[in-house]
């Protein structure tokens, strides 16, 4: 399949298989970074694709950064929603600057960059959105009332968003990751990693990859029949 792709947070971890794999299959992508310079110059030597630095929580500068793409892409015919970041702690000691920040970054960010395509994909009659949700969006998580919130807000705003666009050409899908093997789960205390993966009937945490393969297939014509629907890739830590 060929077409313009954005993918946000799509310079590491989850995101930069994402970006490979849509590569692979014959997107021209562009990944939006929020700030880890060191980070993108080095996704861009391996993989020669176009990044660009945005705050995806500005809507004026989440625009302008579409824009940039679709003048030396294309029109943006798919789009992944994977940008997040945590900050945890329960509930009782949360600042109100984690909750908002926290929101705005995960959930937020999924209003804005989803209003500013999809305008352009009901004119054409086509588009592929896919979000990139979390197993503790669906389940909850000690100390992530915040996290958990955002992610499971991308669930229902992914539910909403297909029912307005599939008469449209417009698929909206979401994916939960569980426990993936990314900077983030490596940086986690061997014994709490340990922990989690006994929580896993495969026994083991996830690759990015895996990940990466589910939004290739789903921003693929094979998955054209496909829309509102959450895929939880867990290792059957839950089961929903």
């Amino acid at each position: 399949m060929t077409g313009v792709a954005i993918v946000t947070g799509g310079t590491r971890g989850i995101g930069k298989e994402i970006s490979k794999a849509l590569a692979k299959d014959g997107f021209k992508v562009c990944a939006f970074y929020a700030g880890n310079e060191d980070a993108a110059q080095a996704f861009r030597d391996e993989t020669g694709l176009m990044t660009v630095q945005v705050d995806v929580t500005d809507d004026e500068h989440c625009q302008k950064a579409i824009a940039q793409v679709e003048k030396q892409l294309g029109p943006v015919t798919a789009l992944v929603n994977n940008a997040g970041i945590t900050r945890d702690g329960t509930l009782h000691k949360m600042s109100l600057e984690n909750w908002r920040e926290v929101i705005d970054t995960n959930l937020t960010s999924c209003f804005i960059m989803c209003r500013g395509v999809i305008g352009g994909m009901r004119e054409r009659g086509f588009g592929r959105i896919i979000n990139i949700s979390s197993i503790n969006g669906q389940k909850g998580q000690f100390g992530q009332t915040n996290y958990s919130a955002a992610k499971a807000g991308m669930l229902g705003f992914t539910k909403a968003l297909a029912l307005e666009s599939a008469a449209k050409g417009i698929t909206v899908n979401a994916i939960c990751p569980g426990y993936i093997e990314t900077e983030m789960t490596g940086s986690m205390r061997p014994e709490v990693l340990d922990s989690i993966i006994k929580q896993i009937p495969i026994t083991r945490m996830g690759h990015p990859d895996e990940i990466a393969s589910i939004v290739a297939f789903l921003a693929s014509d094979k998955a054209s029949f496909i829309t509102g629907t959450t895929i939880a890739a867990n290792g059957g830590q839950y089961m929903a």
